[in-house]
């Protein structure tokens, strides 16, 4: 048995702070490692001691295994907990930390290894009788093989992934898949197989000690995804006859013990819509969606992936499973704007409710462009998977979010949609549903009423005859306030006690109380800079006031290409230069940013006159990147 002492956790934000939790409570001391824009973040404000990795992009921090490990020993760490992602699946890492006379908190090398490509992986499996799709070779695809899933051999986290519905475009995306992929993980690999039409994503928690027992510990349901990445899991996944758990059970047992696993693991399955499972990969590492899994078991994974690497030994089975747990990932993103990732200040974060939050931020945080832009994981536990998902769905609903476009209303409306509330899950669910369950902001005249309220509030400290006067000292007539809000502008009349079907109860600078067609409606109102975030039962506004003169700086030339984001340039248009002919749609370039790739397309066909960046660049939000002139349709 080794009795650890301290921990260094080779990761940064929410799974972080989740780690040193559970240390913490066993009386570990905590090491965190950080790169310069996280030198304040939250994971570091939690452990006991922390230790620098200088640069920013991960590749000169997170990335640095001998870094990692350099700071191990200097802090006096004798165990090294990799997370997930960076590191966490790199053998070559796992056996550095070993060399180094550190504990390493994960599988053998060896299995991880085994598991790293997924192509060597379903060969391994196949002679464990894990069954599997049959892979395609791309250079003898017929139209019979289509649709086909592009995949890259070393990766994970939809990263190098395609699906190919026409053999035309199939080189194209071999050729984009490949590229994304070698940039993410070092290997150009890709691999395809048949793309399975409203399969279901499920995967089973695996555990396991070094004395021969392995624990499956129940199903995951992971199918709502967008860009091949979760946004909702849950636990048990609903719906599976017995016998199909059984079997994804075994399957799950049986490749752990063909590479002599030990730790947590997960193994991933793909479910047809008649019910046939296909082994997709094993994860090698602890799964972001694994507190629904601890939810159902009552278990601490963390704490029991500690005492497996000190030596420790499970009971022969696990615990029974009671209830059911729902998990959504909170994501500083934009859902109707093909998900594109936002940075910036986090006013705040305040979600209500009997539910878990793991999260590597708090109030006055600021979401950065080098990193996931995922705020937050909620969890909810019930006895039933109703309650569950509506006790989600209500806590998210009533969240207080500010500073950030995120996700929240998306996963609200995705928890409430009738397919989902039915059970009926599969990967194709935000493809066939994304434009209603992002279309239609709710009507914010109310909240818009509240925000002006609001700013005309005397302040609490206000001098006293300010506050005595009250809402009868303002001027007769009514005031106007001008907001915009999702796309849509607000002029507000407002007037002390006069308003149609509206009558003000109260207003404070921080809550307005109104009775709205009978009903009273408590509105809180936070104002930062040029911004008023307005919550209620209603749903969340974030309003920007209009300025009373239009700043002729804002005008851009016409064509002009934007970055939407700050980011980096990864790939330019083969022999795009100023003069090339384009067409409307066409990917002009590709910028990567916050862990994702995304397209710049050109906004009409025509001509492309200017081109301002080139491969490698990093660029700022706002920059202009490219200006496409229309063609003239004389």
């Amino acid at each position: 048995m080794t009795n650890l002492t301290s921990l260094l956790v080779a990761n940064r934000g929410e799974i972080a702070v989740r780690i040193f939790r559970t240390a913490r409570a066993l009386g570990l001391a905590t090491v965190a490692v950080h790169s310069d824009p996280d030198a304040d973040a939250l994971h570091v404000r939690e452990a006991d001691a922390a230790v620098r990795l200088p640069g920013a992009a991960p590749a000169d921090t997170y990335l640095r295994g001998d870094l990692v490990i350099k700071a191990a020993l200097a802090a006096g760490a004798d165990a090294v907990h990799p997370g997930y992602g960076f590191l966490s699946e790199n053998a070559g890492f796992a056996r550095e930390v070993l060399a180094a006379g550190l504990t390493w908190i994960g599988p053998p090398p060896e299995a991880i290894e085994a598991m790293a490509s997924k192509t060597r992986a379903k060969d391994l499996m196949r002679a464990a009788g894990v069954p599997l799709l049959d892979p395609v070779d791309p250079a003898t695809a017929t139209p019979a093989d289509l649709p086909l899933l592009l995949k890259a051999a070393a990766g994970g986290g939809g990263r190098g992934m395609r699906v190919v519905r026409d053999l035309d475009q199939l080189k194209e995306a071999l050729d984009a898949a490949s590229a994304e992929a070698r940039s993410a993980f070092g290997d150009g690999e890709v691999f395809a197989e048949p793309y399975v039409e409203r399969g279901r994503h499920v995967e089973v928690q695996i555990l396991a000690d070094a004395h021969g027992t392995v624990w499956a510990l129940g199903t995951r349901d992971c199918s709502l995804q967008r860009r091949h990445q979760k946004v909702i899991e849950e636990a048990p996944a609903p719906g599976l006859p017995e016998g199909l758990r059984t079997t994804l059970h075994a399957a799950a047992v049986a490749a752990a013990r063909a590479v002599s696993y030990r730790g947590a693991g997960t193994v991933e399955f793909l479910v047809t819509a008649d019910g046939r499972p296909y082994f997709l990969e094993m994860n090698t590492r602890l799964q972001v969606e694994h507190p629904v899994t601890e939810a159902v078991f009552g278990l601490d994974l963390v704490a029991l992936q500690l005492r497996v690497a000190e030596g420790a030994a499970l009971p022969l089975s696990p615990p029974e499973p009671t209830g059911h747990a729902v998990e959504a990932r909170l994501y500083a993103e934009d859902p109707a704007q093909d998900w594109r990732p936002q940075t910036g200040a986090l006013h705040t974060l305040a979600i209500p409710g009997e539910v878990r939050v793991d999260t590597g931020f708090t109030d006055g945080d600021t979401v950065g462009i080098h990193y996931d832009p995922m705020l937050a994981k909620v969890v909810a536990h019930a006895p039933t998977r109703a309650e569950a998902v509506r006790a989600l769905a209500h806590a998210l609903a009533g969240a207080r979010i500010h500073g950030l476009t995120t996700n929240r209303e998306l996963l609200v409306r995705s928890l409430r949609h009738p397919e989902f509330a039915a059970g009926q899950l599969d990967t194709g669910f935000y493809e066939r549903h994304l434009d209603t369950l992002t279309d239609g902001a709710p009507d914010a005249t109310a909240a818009a009423l509240a925000a002006a309220l609001a700013e005309a509030a005397p302040a609490p400290d206000a001098p006293l005859a300010a506050r005595l006067g009250g809402w009868r000292n303002v001027r007769s007539q009514p005031q106007t306030r001008r907001y915009t809000t999702a796309g849509t502008e607000y002029e507000v009349q407002y007037h002390p006690v006069n308003h149609p079907g509206i009558r003000v109860l109260a207003a404070t600078p921080a809550l307005v109380t109104l009775e709205i067609e009978g009903i009273r409606r408590a509105f809180h109102v936070k104002l930062k800079s040029n911004e008023i975030y307005v919550d209620s039962a209603l749903g969340a506004h974030t309003f920007t006031r209009v300025p009373r003169f239009p700043d002729p700086q804002d005008r851009t030339e016409p064509g002009s290409l934007l970055a939407p984001m700050p980011g980096t340039v990864v790939r330019v248009a083969e022999g795009l230069a100023p003069g090339s002919p384009v067409t409307a749609g066409q990917p002009l370039l590709w910028l990567e940013a916050m862990k994702m790739e995304h397209r710049i397309l050109a906004p009409a066909s025509g001509t492309l006159t200017a081109l301002h960046v080139a491969t490698g660049q990093q660029v700022e939000f706002g920059a202009l990147l490219a200006v496409v002139q229309e063609e003239s349709l004389s």
